[in-house]
């Protein structure tokens, strides 16, 4: 076992960071634990909605100036915040599974991500430039420009504490706009250390703010009058019946991305091994905690008799359910580990729970994750091995709801269009693949699905920096995404000018 040093030798205890200044919290505090050791590794407070106001107030005096400073002056900053990023990226990534549990290689993907969102928005000059055209009518030209808005609100999901805020956060501060980051009370760590980064890296007083707590400042930020708009990622019921319908009745712009349910499907002349071995990161990473996660693998019959695609699934179980026993769990420090714990053992029993509901709904259980051994010394509280599901149904509240951890779901379809149907028939619209080498199935699967991200031969739909992170459905509630051009529109508002001169 190759276990790395911990980046974290005492109990941190976690203050916010208003105007420039790090400042201990008057709320309630509670401990954050390593889930593969279930010892603590900071203490994080539940800050008061006063405390928020001083962000905002603070954010809102520092955007006089911020906005006023050369995009180019602005890019600089981020260069240096993505230049320190690289230089503490082992740190940053140690820090991450730490807190959350997930695997050093998860987290380092995790860290690298996030510094091509600040690489991106570093492009700032380019990005936010508007458009012109002469002579609309004689003597008379117009001209769209993107000016920034305000102060924004940025609440994050623990399940990447790092990343997330970043699809919003460099955007944000690069178009000429103040942030307050709210992180998950469960890994916070993350971002106190983004924001030292960007205290080092030049930004001023009161741009990049971090208030840490619960749903008292998530409620103190929706409804505060000088958040211009909220950027948030969560679960559907947060963001359809709180985020999304409270800042329309405060007048705030929303980007609030939910949850998923995400299918993948396998044709019959997919490449298997190479279908196999992507499924297995594409539904087991991050321990099933992300919304760009695989559940349901959908065997379609296109072309086969009953009893060949009866044959084909039963070869598909084999090999995902062979390869799904052979991962490694223990502590995601260890660079020989393949799957970590989930968050804490509150989410575990969650899904526990979910696999003993769908064996006793008529589900086969192929692999049962809640049997598992792990390498090295942990704390098995959070801890699940991946599950595999046989005979699902569409009908099943397994095939239909968000267990977000690592249960795999096997289905059968008869054709194309009957698995696409199974797509549709799902509320949720986050992501969707295609493993197969025929280039019509391919483009029809394209084409026709209704969801955001979509991957052909790929398991995991995850967009670049510079595309936006797309969704449809329950699974996206706003107009505009994060990430790449959508980002520059959302934190900025577009005016246009009509001039004549005589």
């Amino acid at each position: 076992m190759a276990l790395l040093e911990s980046p974290i030798s005492q109990v941190l205890e976690l203050e916010n960071y208003i105007d420039g200044f790090w400042e201990p919290s008057v709320g309630e505090v509670r401990d954050v634990v390593n889930p593969a050791t279930m010892q603590p590794i900071a203490r994080v407070p539940l800050s008061t909605p006063g405390e928020l106001n001083q962000a905002v107030q603070a954010a809102q005096r520092a955007f006089y100036d911020w906005r006023r400073t050369p995009p180019l002056a602005r890019a600089r900053c981020l260069l240096r915040l993505r230049d320190l990023m690289e230089q503490h990226f082992e740190e940053l990534s140690r820090v991450q599974t730490l807190e959350h549990g997930k695997t050093i290689d998860e987290s380092r993907g995790e860290t690298r991500r996030g510094i091509e969102m600040v690489e991106v928005a570093a492009g700032i000059p380019s990005l936010m430039m508007g458009r012109n055209l002469e002579d609309i009518a004689s003597g008379i030209d117009e001209f769209l420009i993107r000016q920034p808005l305000g102060v924004f609100g940025i609440i994050g999901p623990y399940n990447f504490p790092f990343m997330v805020p970043l699809w919003f956060a460099p955007f944000a501060v690069a178009t000429g706009n103040t942030i307050i980051v709210k992180p998950s009370s469960e890994d916070p760590i993350s971002q106190v250390k983004i924001a030292e980064l960007a205290e080092e890296a030049g930004f001023p007083d009161g741009v990049w703010n971090v208030v840490h707590g619960g749903r008292d400042v998530v409620g103190a930020m929706l409804d505060h009058k000088d958040i211009k708009g909220i950027c948030f990622v969560g679960s559907t019921p947060v963001a359809k019946e709180v985020i999304y319908p409270r800042c329309g009745a405060t007048g705030k712009r929303v980007i609030a991305q939910g949850g998923a349910k995400n299918f993948a499907l396998v044709m019959p002349d997919a490449d298997l091994p190479r279908t196999v071995a992507a499924c297995m990161n594409s539904f087991f990473g991050n321990a099933g905690q992300r919304c760009l996660a695989n559940a349901n693998l959908v065997v379609v019959g296109e072309g086969l008799t009953p009893a060949e695609h009866q044959a084909f699934y039963e070869e598909i179980a084999r090999l995902f359910t062979e390869a799904a026993s052979n991962i490694t769990l223990g502590n995601g420090l260890d660079e020989t580990v393949q799957m970590g714990p989930l968050r804490d053992p509150g989410k575990k029993q969650g899904v526990a729970r979910r696999i003993a509901d769908a064996v006793a709904g008529g589900a086969e259980l192929l692999l049962d994750g809640r049997e598992f051994a792990t390498v090295g010394e942990c704390a098995p509280d959070a801890f699940l091995g991946p599950t595999v599901l046989g005979r699902v149904t569409p009908d099943m509240a397994v095939a239909q709801e968000e267990v977000f951890g690592p249960v795999a779901a096997l289905m059968m379809a008869a054709s194309l269009d009957e698995a696409i149907a199974m797509i549709h028939a799902n509320p949720f619209g986050n992501a969707a693949s295609i493993f197969t080498g025929n280039g019509g199935w391919a483009r029809k699967f394209r084409y026709d699905v209704e969801c955001g991200n979509i991957g052909i031969n790929v398991g995991i739909a995850a967009p670049m920096a510079f595309f936006p992170f797309s969704g449809m459905k329950d699974s996206f509630f706003g107009d505009l995404h994060g990430q790449g051009e959508d980002a520059i529109r959302f934190f900025t508002e577009s005016k246009v000018v009509i001039e004549r001169w005589f």
